[in-house]
């Protein structure tokens, strides 16, 4: 089916920035969809359509519908030199799900529309909704009656910033989401992590949020190729409609990872670890900061951001993590 494209003066590549290869190919992929030899006839219909005024032939990335979407571009916006003429992008879009149908984000199963789940796969997500601690999230027994509750562990641990909340319990779907993001590559999770998260962050929201994801040290950053804290704060950023400043904070120096590592080791680990970046230090003085972050665990790592933050003259700190560590979880 490549070779379809490719005889027709049309290359298909990776859509920038995410990390797959895009080209119809003949097996099962774990994020993006699927494709079969059943699908050529439906591969020629699109070849038709692309030659029907759409595309100059030039390089034309793509992928599925939803990593174009993900990309903030229309189909008739893509990286390939696209042009609108006989064939509208509503077209082009419908063929373009014909090869590459909406998938279950987590299991690849059948759905109406990109970046969703499954019945199944939203009944396993650990969505973490009504009471819950008021500094780091985690749900709490009862009913929410307006007024802040706390956890023991905020209860006994004293938290450098003034508020914070979690869009889902660090378990079974909730543990696979991030994981695949972090070590899987998976970039298309960030558009439905960020629906969640903004949905968390609605307490946490002031008109003068400043957006700032937790660092990563360059040492790190190569070995990964990328930040996913800082992926999800740019995400939440658009969804919300707030500033952001991914490159905020920065790692004074490499630390082991806190993998394994008891509450105060991972404290003392990331003891003067993280630092605000001297050009970025007139962004923060009295603003209010929001720290992204993927997971909390004992909060060490954001306690380390947020006394970075108030050290440089920040108003006010909160923190907001795609999911949240529990004892009983």
């Amino acid at each position: 089916m490549r070779r379809l494209f490719e005889v027709e003066g049309l290359v298909v590549g990776n859509l920038q920035g995410t990390g797959h290869d895009s080209g119809p190919e003949l097996w099962i992929t774990a994020d993006h969809g699927w494709c079969c030899k059943g699908f050529v006839n439906q591969c020629q219909t699109i070849l038709n359509v692309l030659k029907g005024g759409t595309v100059q032939k030039k390089v034309l990335y793509v992928s599925n519908a939803g990593a174009i979407a993900q990309k903030g571009l229309s189909i008739c916006q893509t990286l390939g030199h696209v042009k609108e003429t006989s064939v509208t992008g509503k077209a082009l879009q419908t063929a373009l799900k014909l090869i590459y149908p909406p998938r279950c984000t987590i299991c690849g199963g059948m759905v109406d529309s990109d970046f969703g789940l499954c019945g199944p796969c939203w009944r396993d997500t650990p969505i973490i909704s009504g009471l819950c601690c008021d500094t780091c999230g985690v749900p709490l027994p009862g009913e929410d009656d307006g007024r802040p509750e706390y956890c023991d562990a905020c209860l006994t641990i004293a938290r450098p910033w003034t508020r914070g909340r979690a869009a889902l319990l660090y378990k079974d779907n909730g543990r696979k989401l991030v994981l695949s993001l972090k070590h899987g590559d998976r970039h298309d999770i960030v558009r439905l992590a960020a629906n969640w998260m903004s949905q968390a962050a609605r307490p946490l929201l002031r008109q003068d949020t400043l957006v700032a994801p937790v660092p990563l040290h360059w040492t790190r950053m190569l070995k990964r190729r990328f930040n996913q804290s800082s992926l999800l704060a740019q995400a939440l950023a658009r969804q919300t409609g707030s500033l952001v400043c991914p490159d905020l904070l920065i790692r004074l120096r490499a630390t082991r990872s806190l993998d394994g590592l008891g509450q105060k080791d991972r404290f003392d680990t990331l003891d003067r670890a993280i630092g605000v970046k001297p050009g970025r230090r007139h962004r923060i003085v009295g603003r209010n900061v929001l720290l992204v972050d993927d997971v909390m665990t004992s909060g060490a790592t954001l306690s380390a951001c947020a006394q970075a933050c108030f050290s440089a003259g920040a108003g006010d700190v909160c923190v907001l993590t795609l999911a949240r560590v529990a004892k009983d979880a």
